[in-house]
């Protein structure tokens, strides 16, 4: 047996069935051999991309895998790994290295030294007979403490080096370890939310993956407590439901703003409390009770009142039960949701010419709500590009729960969202994926919609056109007047039928629904889609900016 064969066995019995991949890397083969299928890509970011979104559905159970080949493999999908980096998603590398005798000689690019500085954790296999060790070590890390991507780099002589057929029979799959906090922390932070004349929890990405949506509904319901998410945290908690404000990052809705600005007391849970562009910050002195599962994240950028060390299910358990000890029987605290309720009302009517215009070209916020209206959100998977896109339907988009969106952005490369939709459409296939992304992020990314045609992954991807970057129309004005250095061009649905897909374009704001609704059976028959709408220059976000 091979080095590389004792890996695609380890990451068989660690449930891993898909690879996503670009070659020459002779994981790839070993990989198929093994009986996990590739997916092969045309670009390695988007390949990462593809890891990612898996890892994201599936909330890193198992995580996603990418195989890249050394040198300009490994370099081309560094982008990729920067946004699982940031965005503390689940995805595990193996990129080739090169062979060891010419290892760190320069010019050759190391992965090692590279990548070190966007990974949880990055090992070389130096040895033919540590690879069940090293792998070990990346599987623990993958599955334990704050997500985040780890590599482990195989030499190419080392790849194909024979090891004992009976290597990986002992190999046990990695646990995931989790821990409660301390029991007088979460008396503590029990007794202050019950106190608090105006609580909030604030809900992030790590409940998606200590899958503690039941939990976290659970407490809201018995405190009255109103629940908001991060970007990253979207869906934790179904946003129907009537003490759920929305999800908020530089963007946000009436709602989440009043009760940001207006809360005296913040359990922050499963969220790092990043003070960054895409994280919504608290604002003005408030009581805070920070609540994560590795402690390099607290009193980064806040002084919590009260810090809870575990695991977001766990601590939620916790939480409920000391809520529940401390409550008078039978005692109902007043309910915000008449509040919660009139507070999106005011804010939707002030939108409503946006999200009914019958301007041409089409505003993308009239898309968006056509788009709401027509698809149960507990049928999809929502996600955005970066830019545009994600401003205009962050706050307005209502998810279904969780697994029907994915957040992203704290490292925000254009045309990230086209290889999630890809990632999420494997892990989830009974789901429609959809994907909303501007001309501009289509240009980065656009020629893989051709993978997903290729490899039978039915996503439905979303052009907002208008042919120009909005977002840059302060940044760049005299240049564009000068060179026209905003515009862009192209007719992108013909682009997806060249591909093989199935395409439309629509200009008519009165076919929005029905476009939709036609995309949705074309991917139910099994066909990658399009839908290119052409916009408007739109310039108006919700609340766009830090809170005061």
């Amino acid at each position: 047996m091979r080095v590389i064969d004792a890996i695609s066995q380890i990451l068989l019995k660690e449930g891993i069935e898909y690879l996503s991949a670009f070659p020459t890397t002779s994981v790839i083969e070993a990989a198929a051999e093994a009986g996990i299928k590739p997916i092969i890509c045309r670009q390695e970011r988007v390949g990462v991309g593809i890891a990612d979104g898996y890892a994201r559905i599936k909330s890193g159970n198992p995580p996603g895998v990418f195989a890249m080949q050394y040198g300009p493999g490994a370099e081309n999908a560094y982008p990729g790994v920067a946004t699982a980096y940031a965005d503390a998603s689940p995805v595990l590398f193996l990129p080739l290295g090169h062979p060891l005798n010419k290892d760190r000689v320069f010019p050759h690019f190391n992965s090692v030294e590279s990548f070190s500085s966007i990974t949880k954790y990055v090992e070389q296999i130096n040895q033919p007979e540590t690879v069940c060790d090293t792998m070990r070590r990346a599987f623990y890390n993958l599955k334990t403490g704050r997500p985040g991507p780890v590599m482990v780099e195989i030499p190419s002589d080392i790849a194909t080096h024979e090891v004992d057929n009976n290597i990986v029979d002992s190999y046990i799959p990695a646990q995931k370890l989790t821990s409660k906090a301390n029991d007088d922390d979460i008396l503590r932070a029990a007794k202050l939310l019950l106190q608090s004349p105006n609580p909030l929890i604030y809900a992030g990405q790590g409940l998606l993956y200590s899958n503690a949506t039941e939990e976290l509904t659970e407490l809201s319901e018995i405190t009255q407590i109103p629940v908001t998410t991060t970007m990253a945290g979207k869906g934790v908690i179904d946003e129907r439901h009537p003490l759920a404000l929305g999800s908020s990052s530089i963007v946000m809705n009436g709602a989440v703003r009043h009760y940001m600005l207006n809360s005296d007391t913040i359990l922050a849970i499963g969220t790092s409390l990043t003070k960054h562009g895409m994280i919504t910050t608290i604002p003005g002195q408030k009581k805070i009770i920070h609540a994560v599962n590795d402690p390099k994240d607290i009193g980064n950028y806040y002084d919590p009142d009260i810090a809870l060390l575990g695991d977001g299910k766990l601590v939620l358990k916790q939480l409920i039960e000391a809520c529940k000890d401390l409550l008078p029987k039978g005692s109902i605290r007043n309910s915000p949701e008449g509040e919660i309720k009139n507070l999106k009302d005011d804010w939707l009517k002030d939108w409503n010419h946006k999200l009914t215009s019958k301007e041409t070209p089409m505003t993308p916020y009239r898309v968006i709500w056509e788009f709401m209206n027509a698809i149960d959100p507990s049928e999809a998977i929502v996600t955005h590009d970066s830019g545009s896109p994600r401003d205009q339907i962050m706050p307005f988009y209502v998810s279904g729960g969780p697994g029907t969106y994915i957040g992203w952005g704290k490292s925000h490369g254009l045309g990230t969202g086209l290889g999630l939709n890809m990632g999420a459409k494997i892990a989830a296939p009974e789901k429609f994926v959809v994907n909303f992304m501007g001309d501009a992020a289509f240009g980065m990314t656009g020629l893989d919609f051709e993978t997903a045609v290729r490899s039978d992954i039915p996503i439905l991807t979303v052009v907002l056109n208008n042919s120009t970057m909005a977002i840059e129309t302060s940044h760049m004005a005299t240049s564009h007047e000068m060179y026209k250095t905003r515009d862009l061009g192209g007719d992108y649905a013909d682009m997806a039928k060249a591909m093989g897909g199935w395409s439309e374009k629509i200009s008519d704001p009165g076919e929005i629904k029905n476009a939709f609704l036609k995309a949705k059976r074309a991917t139910e028959n099994g066909q990658a889609a399009l839908l290119e709408f052409i916009t408007s220059e739109e310039q108006e976000f919700s609340f766009r900016g830090p809170l005061a």
